[in-house]
């Protein structure tokens, strides 16, 4: 298996009444994929898991699972190892086990028992973890039987190099997607690609096609953009931005998080506008 090009981890929109609303979520899975996504994820720390019921949790794998069927596209899966082996699911997207800090060793010991029927992504994000891994280290998880790729989300850009074939290395900072695929990523795993979707999917193309020029034409505006989405906790300014739109019913977040300011909101939004009217986009 290798995964390439972008896969945009769904927001969980919610209605007026503060419950999800699926409807919205089947039409925004749509549209991603319509506007250039390679693929979809679900449950990633940018739907917002942690403050979903499991039934909550079911019911967004289900709609996702049915797109990805629909659409042909692959579905990866975080959170929940269960959902993740329901057909229609291409992976799952499992994190390295965070704050007990356990060692390279004990990271891949952890990866070796969890590898099986559904192949995993390993999710690495030390700066949230606590645990920082070496190149060698993820030489030795690429390895692995069952483990497909990693989401690579360490905030700097490393050359890896000689990682084994079928495993697919997938930047997870959204500023520094450009530079992850101009030395050889396959992909993003990328929260900002909601919108001008169609522009991220064409830097992955143009640096796999070694397109430059086009490539540096689009890497600093998304960068940019990406920059203005994360100004707060993500998904915040994401869904502000999302609902001002007209794309989803509203902006609500659930506790921890608290809705994104109107000035963040604002400054994405115009970076957003310019960004789609300079391109020919839709959204």
């Amino acid at each position: 298996m290798e995964l390439h090009g972008i896969f945009v981890p769904l927001i969980t929109p919610f209605g007026l009444d503060r419950e999800v609303d699926l409807g919205a979520l089947e039409r925004l899975a749509h549209e991603v994929l319509d506007d250039g996504a390679a693929g979809l994820v679900a449950l990633g720390t940018t739907g917002e898991p942690g403050s979903l019921t499991a039934a909550e949790q079911e019911a967004v794998v289900e709609v996702a699972a049915r797109v990805a069927r629909e659409r042909g596209a692959p579905l990866i899966v975080g959170t929940r190892p269960d959902l993740a082996a329901r057909p229609g699911v291409t992976a799952a997207l499992s994190l390295v086990p965070p704050f007990v800090r356990p060692g390279e060793a004990g990271v891949v010991a952890h990866f070796e028992a969890l590898a099986g029927d559904v192949p995993l992504v390993i999710y690495h994000v030390p700066y949230r973890t606590g645990q920082e891994l070496s190149v060698a280290a993820i030489r030795r998880l690429a390895a692995i039987p069952g483990v497909a790729g990693m989401k690579y989300a360490t905030g700097t850009v490393d050359v890896l190099g000689d990682l084994p074939g079928g495993f697919s290395l997938l930047g997870g900072d959204d500023p520094l997607i450009s530079p992850m695929l101009a030395i050889g990523a396959h992909g993003g795993i990328l929260a900002s690609a909601h919108v001008a979707t169609r522009s991220f999917a064409d830097l992955a193309a143009a640096w796999r096609d070694g397109d430059v020029a086009r490539a540096r034409t689009l890497g600093g505006p998304l960068a940019d953009l990406s920059r203005a989405l994360f100004a707060e906790p993500n998904p915040t300014v994401i869904k502000g931005v999302l609902h001002a739109r007209g794309r989803i019913p509203t902006a609500a977040v659930r506790l921890p998080l608290l809705p994104a300011t109107r000035e963040s909101v604002a400054e994405a939004g115009r970076l957003i506008g310019h960004h789609l009217q300079e391109s020919g986009q839709r959204r």
